[in-house]
């Protein structure tokens, strides 16, 4: 597929892949609806764009909540009349400690990792219907696979966003509706920039975007990266679990001589 003249919306696109994304993106003969909650770095980004693509309309919305969500499809169909790619990757993470365990930040997650997709796909799936064209690019996360110790609420939010980007793919293809599922290993972000422990294979959001780029433009299914992570989390699904909580406990043990 070509990105010319299309609309394509990014989440989640004031940093890390999606700011990266959106400068990749900003090079193509195409419009840009840029979203976050932090409209102040949005602006600065669309400042720097539009050196390049005077077709950027920035909008500060919180993906949770479906008002707002509404309302920033609202805007972009009324300054560019349509949209044809929503790559939906806006997201976050926090620790996991048993024992201090609050459902809120647990729900906090969801609401923006699962829920944060789930309020475009109900706004722009009718459209994409009725069209019978459309993409979704949904980000999950190669920490799908596991429940690893530390991420407990960040690995269960993805493996329910990958889920349900499945599903979606499945029932939206007889209406020639696409739907790809990112997931990405260690990316660096200002998310990953507070990880305590070794992320092998980190790559830098400007790498990871040249892959989603160029997988979006081939219609993959799935785009999943860097290879040696994609092989250790598949690993991760057959190994016995005793096996990984046994060196789940080893570097537990290692960080806090």
């Amino acid at each position: 597929m070509t990105f010319n003249d299309k609309v394509i919306l990014i989440t989640g696109a004031s940093s890390g892949i999606g700011n990266a994304l959106a400068k990749l993106l900003a090079k193509e003969n195409c419009s840009l609806a840029l979203i976050a909650r932090r409209g102040d770095l949005l602006k600065e980004l669309a400042g720097d764009l539009k050196r390049i693509n005077d077709n950027i309309l920035t909008i500060a919305c919180d993906v949770s909540n479906l008002d707002e969500v509404i309302n920033s499809v609202d805007k972009i169909k009324n300054t560019f009349g349509n949209i044809d790619i929503a790559i939906l990757n806006a997201a976050i993470g926090c620790k996991t400690n048993v024992e201090e365990f609050e459902t809120a930040k647990a729900r906090k997650v969801f609401d923006i990792n699962v829920f944060g997709i789930l309020n475009y796909v109900e706004e722009l799936a009718p459209d994409f219907i009725k069209r019978k064209d459309g993409m979704i690019v949904g980000v999950s996360s190669l920490a799908d696979s596991k429940g690893w110790k530390g991420s407990g609420y960040y690995c269960a939010s993805k493996a329910a966003a990958t889920i349900l980007l499945d599903n979606l793919r499945m029932e939206l293809k007889p209406y020639n509706v696409k739907v790809i599922t990112v997931k990405p290993g260690f990316v660096e972000t200002p998310m990953t920039s507070k990880n305590k422990f070794d992320m092998p294979f980190l790559m830098s959001a400007e790498k990871a975007a040249q892959i989603i780029y160029k997988g979006i433009q081939k219609e993959k299914k799935i785009i999943q990266f860097p290879l040696p992570m994609v092989l250790a989390y598949k690993l991760s699904r057959i190994v016995p679990d005793s096996i990984i909580e046994y060196f789940s406990e080893k570097e537990s043990s290692k960080k806090n001589k």
